[in-house]
């Protein structure tokens, strides 16, 4: 990813750069695994599962790891795993919104499927032509790409018009996360599968009032111990 990033304007090399004063930082966290991530089941919009005992494990890790960062809002999709992977931040009283437009992809017929070789040679036939740059693509009774960054530009834009939410977690899913990241950073949809993530993996981003810096790439500092 750096290789791509490495002259981008986004990225911010933080080791050799200095502090700056940002309008926004997004604090950009995927959800906590669920029995379907352990057995490589696409979820999608239409499964809504809970957290697995590792998944509650990776929240609890993420919240002692960030607990002292004061978070003015919390985003979140209208999935259940979403919300209890910021459970204990929710508990402390910050304030929470949830928002469709950070729902994951919907994968449509392939949405809770056992991850049969049919299902394989399904998913990996439609990536790769989002990856040759057919944004429209969608699987039966799914959402392409496209679909997706529609409804998120209009979840960032509310985010963003909230102008006293200096620092914002925004927890969301795989597919979806890397398809804003894309928004964020001003990269073709093509380089979404360079944005590597795993279960409650962060991505920083500053936002200067024109444009994102990105900060943190797939930080997972918070799951040694796991």
């Amino acid at each position: 990813m750096k290789e791509i990033l490495g002259d981008h304007p986004a990225f911010m090399d933080t080791e050799h750069s200095s502090p700056r004063n940002y309008k926004k930082v997004l604090y950009i966290l995927r959800h906590g695994e669920t029995d379907y991530n352990q057995k490589g089941i696409v979820q999608g919009r239409g499964v809504n599962t809970d957290l697995n005992d590792t998944g509650r494990q990776q929240a609890q890790k993420f919240f002692e790891a960030h607990k002292h960062i004061h978070f003015d809002k919390i985003y979140t999709s209208t999935l259940k795993r979403t919300h209890q992977t910021v459970a204990y931040f929710l508990d402390k009283g910050i304030a929470w919104e949830q928002h469709s437009g950070l729902d994951e992809l919907d994968w449509g017929e392939n949405e809770g499927r056992p991850n049969s070789p049919d299902v394989q040679n399904s998913f990996h036939s439609i990536t790769g032509m989002w990856t040759e740059g057919n944004y429209e693509v969608r699987f039966p009774g799914g959402e392409s790409p496209l679909d997706v960054s529609e409804r998120q530009r209009e979840a960032l834009q509310h985010i963003l018009s909230k102008e006293d939410e200096q620092h914002v977690l925004v927890c969301m899913h795989g597919r979806a996360m890397r398809i804003l990241l894309c928004q964020l950073t001003n990269l073709e949809l093509r380089n979404m599968d360079s944005f590597i993530h795993q279960n409650t993996s962060l991505y920083k981003l500053g936002f200067d009032g024109e444009r994102f810096e990105l900060l943190a790439f797939n930080s997972i500092d918070h799951l040694e111990d796991l």
